[in-house]
């Protein structure tokens, strides 16, 4: 056994060995260490951008295929969904014809389900004149009137009870867009839009766009105000150019009324007119022309999804051709084309995008507004 050296000993024997004493250096307050803060964890929706999320994971050509709400074949509309992953159909009369309320639905979610990306299911159904549903027995005793006849018989009242009763019949077919409410004033009973539009003053039409997007909302039915920024007793554009030299004054006096309130009410969407309004652009149709979508944008502050009207008009394809009208309905600012050639337009706006005429950053911001609006309609968790 080792034995301890005797001084240690004797210190543990008398406890009287004492440690020296080390001086304490003084702290003052101000050199204390900075507390460190605790690490910030966002919360997830803070921290999750779905859409973003979305859209990383989308081919060029998917996100090319959500610019189209493309004319419904329906002997192709299956093959379609899967070859050009589109935004989605509008519905004409020959969709409804020769069906019943089930089949049409069943057919609807047939087309749902075939869809990587939920489907904007659109139809003209204003009432009057335009009527893709109604017209039908099967799905209506009589066509709904036009706002115009409403109005004119019951007031306020009976409109919205028809937009009701409308919006009920198409969210139970599966249509989740209806493209309207007409925001067109017009006064003279010979020019084209007359018959389509309420009839009635400034003021009167922005109370009733304002209520019908409240109304369509609630009923979870996508809504879109045309036609940009106001036909007044202009032509039809179906059959050829026409050009609105009205003032800007008198345009936002009176035509952009209607439009204003439809957005501070909410709208999803607004289609752009093919008819070239001079004090914006004097060479371009509205649908076409980037100071027409900046004047939307910048002055009217509107932050939804751009839709042209039909891109095989022939004040369009005259003049352009149906391919070049696509692309530059594209960098004109439009999020949703809509469009009867989509298979020779789809593939002009991928070129355009391949070889860079149309940059990323143009596609992308459009998508995104497309799969924003999607989202607002319940279609994308």
């Amino acid at each position: 056994m080792k034995l301890l050296p005797i001084f240690l000993i004797l210190l543990l024997l008398t406890g009287c060995a004492e440690q020296p004493q080390r001086a304490v250096p003084s702290v003052t307050p101000t050199t204390l260490p900075a507390a460190v803060p605790e690490p910030t964890v966002p919360s997830e929706t803070e921290a999750r951008d779905p859409i973003q999320e979305l859209l990383d994971t989308m081919t060029t050509e998917e996100r090319i295929g959500q610019l189209f709400l493309a004319r419904c074949n329906s002997e192709t509309a299956l093959e379609d969904i899967a070859s050009y992953q589109l935004g989605g159909f509008v519905l004409f009369g020959v969709d409804f014809e020769s069906r019943t309320p089930d089949s049409l639905f069943n057919t609807l979610a047939s087309y749902q389900f075939t869809a990587d990306i939920p489907l904007l299911i659109a139809v003209d159904e204003e009432g009057g004149t335009v009527t893709r549903v109604s017209r039908y027995k099967a799905f209506r005793e009589k066509p709904f009137p036009s706002a115009r006849t409403l109005y004119a018989d019951g007031g306020m009242e009976a409109v919205l009870l028809c937009e009701t009763e409308k919006c009920t019949l198409l969210h139970e077919l599966g249509i989740n867009v209806n493209l309207g409410p007409v925001c067109d004033i017009t006064t003279d009973a010979s020019a084209f839009m007359y018959q389509r539009s309420l009839g009635q003053d400034a003021d009167t039409t922005a109370e009733y766009v304002s209520e019908v997007v409240r109304l369509m909302t609630d009923h979870k039915v996508g809504s879109v105000l045309k036609h940009f920024p106001g036909y007044g007793n202009n032509a039809d554009t179906h059959t050829g150019i026409a050009i609105d030299s009205r003032s800007l004054t008198e345009l936002e006096r009176n035509d952009l009324i209607p439009f204003s309130a439809g957005i501070e009410a909410g709208c999803g969407g607004i289609m752009v007119s093919h008819t070239i309004v001079e004090r914006l652009d004097n060479k371009l149709p509205a649908s076409l022309s980037p100071a027409v979508h900046e004047y939307m944008r910048q002055q009217m502050g509107f932050d939804g999804v751009i839709i042209t009207d039909d891109l095989v008009m022939q004040a369009i394809t005259d003049a352009y051709g149906a391919g070049e009208a696509a692309v530059l309905a594209v960098l004109a600012g439009n999020d949703l084309l809509c469009s009867s050639e989509y298979a020779i337009q789809y593939e002009a706006v991928l070129a355009a995008v391949q070889s860079g005429r149309i940059s990323e950053a143009i596609l992308n911001n459009a998508v995104r507004n497309v799969l924003e609006w999607k989202t607002e309609l319940g279609l994308i968790d």
